[in-house]
């Protein structure tokens, strides 16, 4: 369990980083003059994208060579690297650059943090700890936003402030910032400190790891190949290719919508919804704590149930969220606070759940982190290029919004088909047990 919960903070700041980012968006858009064609790009290089993606496919294949602990010994430091360029930026390219190293960072670790997981796991409670390991991803978020909340400046000048924003006066003003929207974007730096500190914590936890005694015992037995090596394999071997095919677009279809509701939900709120900064963050709280509560229960039952039909509901919530978008619409405060609850049940029993799960057992230890990192790159690649497009279909003020909500409603319910009829029979059993179910005796 020790071993969960430090490997787990790589998911509280994966998913940190993103929500740090869209909380104060609305934020640094002012303070440097941003389009929404640059709040665009800064999606699609983050961590909930391309930086992401990029990161993926290198730490798949370091995790593979050189083991699971030498992902832990050293990608935190590239991580503070590039929270450190955000928290300190004063230009665009230099926020950019931020964005994109500390989601390189965050790929890297995905991968050998899933697989770590799993491999370092009882057959009883593999479910179990990628579950508890999803909790951090959503406790993640939820710090994020409340520490958002409470040093949210004041809205367009007037109104009501965060309890904390008297602190961030006091930050800024030993930097010589007193008003304006330059003061008002220390509210985004002091959350992005937070960070730093965690991942600090993070480094000094997960640099202490064990070795995984299956990545150990296939390496002394000579399986460990070269990455072009493995990289071959994963796309000659028709096992491979249909594992991948399907966990891919399982994923993808839902990724898309998520990244988007990652990255842009405040400013979905704030633009379409008409909230303030402090109202959509507080809101988005909400909604995260929501989806906290119903991963500790998918937590408590993923290794008793029928993974398929669970799968199903999960999806289902999420379908039934944009149907009220397209019939109801979030202009009224009824209207948010069901999507906002739809979306979280929907986050508890989350695509991405059942992908870490399925991902980590559909494939043998001397690729397996190899192979997670190949389809996270191609999901959040692809994640990537539609947050790109998104904002053009959004819209600078949402009146693209139905548009948006009608691709995302297609987007999900292809995800929810080819989850729930691909769904694997792997409850109950070892690791060792599926390889040699799905691959024999090679």
């Amino acid at each position: 369990m020790r071993s969960t919960i430090a490997v787990s903070l790589t998911n509280y700041l994966d998913a940190g980083a993103i929500v740090a980012g869209a909380s104060g968006l609305t934020l640094w858009k002012d303070y440097l003059g941003l389009s929404e064609g640059h709040l665009g790009w800064l999606n699609a290089i983050s961590a909930n994208c391309l930086g992401a993606a990029i990161g993926a496919i290198i730490g798949g294949f370091l995790a593979d060579k050189y083991g699971r602990k030498a992902i832990y010994t050293y990608n935190m430091l590239v991580y503070m690297t590039g929270v450190a360029l955000i928290l300190l930026a004063v230009t665009f390219p230099m926020l950019l650059l931020g964005f994109l190293i500390t989601g390189i960072s965050v790929g890297v670790g995905v991968p050998a943090s899933w697989t770590y997981i799993s491999e370092s796991s009882e057959v009883k409670n593999r479910g179990r700890n990628i579950g508890i390991s999803q909790m951090a991803w959503g406790i993640g978020p939820t710090v994020i936003l409340i520490l958002g909340t409470l040093l949210a400046p004041p809205t367009s000048g007037a109104g009501s402030e965060g309890l904390l924003f008297p602190l961030v006066h006091g930050v800024a003003s030993v930097f010589g910032v007193t008003e304006g929207v330059a003061l008002n974007v220390f509210s985004s730096r002091i959350v992005f400190v937070s960070l730093f500190i965690v991942a600090f914590i993070a480094w000094l936890l997960q640099r202490r790891l064990d070795e995984s005694k299956q990545w150990q015992e296939a390496k002394a037995s000579g399986q460990q190949k070269s990455s072009f090596a493995s990289f071959g394999s994963l796309f000659t071997n028709r096992i491979n290719v249909r594992a991948i095919l399907f966990l891919a677009g399982m994923y993808l279809t839902w990724n898309l919508v998520a990244s988007v509701m990652g990255f842009f939900q405040q400013h979905i709120y704030e633009t379409a919804g008409g909230l303030s900064n402090e109202h959509a963050n507080l809101l988005s709280v909400g909604q995260w704590l929501v989806i906290i509560a119903t991963t500790f229960v998918f937590s408590m039952i993923i290794d008793k149930v029928n993974q398929r039909w669970l799968f199903f509901t999960g999806v289902m919530f999420a379908v039934l969220a944009w149907v009220l978008v397209l019939t109801v619409g979030i202009t009224s405060i009824a209207g948010l606070l069901v999507f906002t609850l739809l979306w979280g049940l929907q986050g508890g029993i989350s695509v991405q759940s059942f992908y870490a799960l399925w991902a980590s057992e559909l494939f043998p230890a001397k690729y397996r982190a190899a192979a997670q990192g190949v389809m996270f790159f191609i999901v959040r690649g692809l994640s990537a290029a539609w947050g790109l497009g998104f904002v053009y279909i959004y819209g600078e003020h949402g009146e693209g919004f139905t548009r948006a909500a009608v691709v995302m409603l297609l987007l999900l319910v292809t995800s929810l088909v080819i989850g729930t009829v691909g769904a694997p029979n792997t409850r109950g059993k070892t690791l060792e047990q599926i390889t040699k179910e799905r691959y024999g005796e090679e």
